[in-house]
Formats: C-alpha cells, structure tokens, sequence
C-alpha cells in the first residue's frame, strides 16, 4: 500500500466541469503519495497547469461535440452517434499505448467511455448513471440506463461524486435506480477545497454580482451576451468568469461589469464569497462547487441540456437554488443571496467518503497487481 503509484487522470471535455471536479480528486491521491498523469485537450491542460504544478501532462484529448443553437442538445448529440462510437475506440487503442509508454497503474476516466483497461484498475467516474430525457422520450430512458451499465461494468470502479442517502444534489440522476456492485458514492468534489495555493489579494473590494459562465459555444456566448444585457449600467457591478483558462489572466473592464478570462481558484474563491449574488448555469459541478462554499445562486440551464434543466428543477424544488430559463430572461431576473442549505453535513460526509473509496481504489489495484 505504500508504493507510489502512477495514475492517469482523464476528464471528458465538454465544458471545464469535469476537468475542475478532478483537481480535488488529483490532490487527494498526490497528499496519498502517488504520481499524477493528466491526460486531456489543451484547454483542460490548462486549467490543471494553473492548479496544480509539478504533474506530467499528456495531450490526449476526447470526443468534443458542442452545442447546436436550434436543436436541442440531447437530439445533437444523438445525429453524432457515430462519430462518438468513432471516438471511443480510438481512445481506448490509445490508450493502451499511453499506459505502456508511461507504466500507468491506475486509469480514472471522468464519463470517457472508452478509457478502461484490462490490465490495470480503471474508474469511471459519473454523477449521471440515469441520462435524463425529454418527456416525449422517458420511456427510453431504461434503455440509456442499461446501456451506460454497460459501460460501467467494464471498469474496476464506478466514482459517482454525491452523497447515498436523501441529502444528495443529483436526484433521480444517481438514486432511486439499482446501481452495480462496483459503483461508490464519493461526496461532492471542489477545486475550492483542500487547496494549497497562496492566498491571493481580493481584486474586487466592494458589493457585485458575479456570472459563472460554463459550457461549450455556443451557449455560453448566447446567455454572455443575455447577461450582459441585463446587467450593465445597473448596480451593484458585475464580475464575469468566462471560463477561458490560459497562461495570462485576461482582465476587460466595460463599465460596471469586469470580465475575468479565468482566475485561481482561490482568488475566484475570494469573489465568489463576497457576491451579494450569483448566476450561473445549472452544471454538476458548478453546483457542487457553490454549495462547497455555502453559496446558492440563479441556475440557467443550458438550453435542450436536459441533465441541467432536471438539476435546476430538483434544486430549486429543494429551495437551494432558484432557476429561470434562459428564455425568460428577457423579462429581468430576481437574485438572492442567503446560502445553500445542510453544508456542514454535505462537506463532512464528503470527505470521509472520498477517502474511503481512494483506499479501496488503491487496495484493489494491489489485490490485482
């Protein structure tokens, strides 16, 4: 148990998302004594190079399939099938010599389906097992779930980063379904925690709002724009997170709003924690993210994105969150700022579960080896 291990992380590209919930995950295993391998497009590279200093990269980017803006994207994403299946066979051929060439022992994909091994402990990670559907389309939705464990079962473990029990943030996306044997529930993962930057100086010392902008084009421009329209020359003034990683910080004043291209996460800490309110869209991770701070916000779901339209709904029926629709947005929008509710209990369970199930990742890879 004490060998240190190489083990290649791999998140899948659509949005900074599952890239950001695997910083935590990265820092956990390095603070276990094992050697981390990112491997991912240059944009996630990025972002973990800003994060975490010292690791080896692997340019080994996935399936990228952006967004339509007329079609919704569970119909995009279905026209694309076949460039999808095109894209997990050759990822997992790659695979096999990236684990060759770099003595790989552990392989952890964040929902890249085609990244498991035989020969080494592979993990999958999901907060998703159930893809909702459309109502005209649920009674696919027992399909897609036995399809996807399929894809489950053929790793060594099943990562899925929420609570098992009532207090959970993912609904009837994780529970209420019979999962595998090889799934575990891990807690909710943040880039905000657990983190060993330097404190940075506040840049922003006075009342605002702050916009979490995520996703791929061209969404994100879409609701910039909407948002942008809403909020400028109104008071308080607006921080802007583009979610645009890089080498530099790009910093664009425009009247009372300023756009940050990114920032580290604990200077993006430091502002998010003295909004007076914040918007942002309904992703996963963004979510786990603000109740990691004790923050809650206005979810805008990505439009057609039905995973983000259900966890809006079943937040806000929560009264965690409030929701509008990106389409409503032209008649204004109401923000509040008290915070997430029961975050004590959520951070607390998150952290023994994680633990628990690294130790028995790692176990079973010595078991194994």
């Amino acid at each position: 148990m004490n060998k240190s291990l190489n083990i290649l992380i791999c998140p899948l590209e659509w949005g900074l998302g599952h890239a950001a919930r695997m910083i935590p995950l990265a820092r956990k295993l390095l603070e276990m004594n094992n050697n981390v391998i990112i491997g991912s497009g240059e944009e996630h590279l990025s972002l973990f190079r800003n994060e975490l200093a010292g690791l080896s990269y692997i340019n080994f980017s996935g399936f990228k399939p952006g967004y339509s803006r007329y079609l919704p994207q569970y119909l995009s994403l279905l026209f694309k099938t076949p460039l999808l299946l095109y894209h997990i066979i050759l990822e997992h051929r790659r695979l096999k010599r990236i684990i060759r060439e770099y003595a790989v022992d552990i392989i952890i994909s964040d929902n890249r389906f085609g990244l498991w091994n035989r020969k080494v402990t592979s993990v999958y990670v999901t907060h998703m097992p159930l893809i909702p559907l459309p109502v005209t389309m649920k009674f696919l939705e027992p399909l897609g779930f036995l399809l996807h464990r399929v894809i489950i079962k053929k790793y060594s473990m099943c990562f899925i980063p929420d609570l098992p029990g009532d207090l959970n943030l993912s609904g009837r996306l994780s529970h209420s379904i019979k999962l595998p044997d090889n799934v575990r529930y891990i807690g909710i993962l943040s880039r905000f925690i657990y983190s060993s930057q330097p404190i940075y100086e506040n840049p922003v010392k006075f009342h605002h709002n702050t916009v979490i902008l995520s996703g791929p084009e061209p969404q994100r421009e879409i609701l910039k724009l909407k948002l942008i329209t809403l909020l400028r020359n109104k008071e308080p003034m607006t921080v802007i997170f583009e979610g645009k990683p890089g080498k530099e910080v790009k910093i664009v004043r425009d009247g009372n709003i300023t756009f940050y291209s990114h920032l580290p996460a604990l200077q993006m800490k430091d502002i998010i924690k003295s909004s007076d309110s914040i918007i942002t869209r309904s992703g996963y991770t963004t979510v786990m993210e603000l109740v990691s701070l004790n923050c809650t916000a206005l979810l805008i779901p990505t439009p057609g994105q039905t995973e983000q339209e259900y966890l809006a709904e079943y937040l806000s029926e929560k009264r965690w969150f409030d929701t509008v629709s990106q389409g409503e947005l032209n008649a204004g929008i109401h923000l509040r700022s008290d915070k997430a509710a029961l975050h004590s209990e959520i951070m607390s369970q998150s952290s023994s579960l994680l633990t628990e199930a690294l130790e028995e990742m790692l176990e079973k890879h010595h078991k194994n080896g």
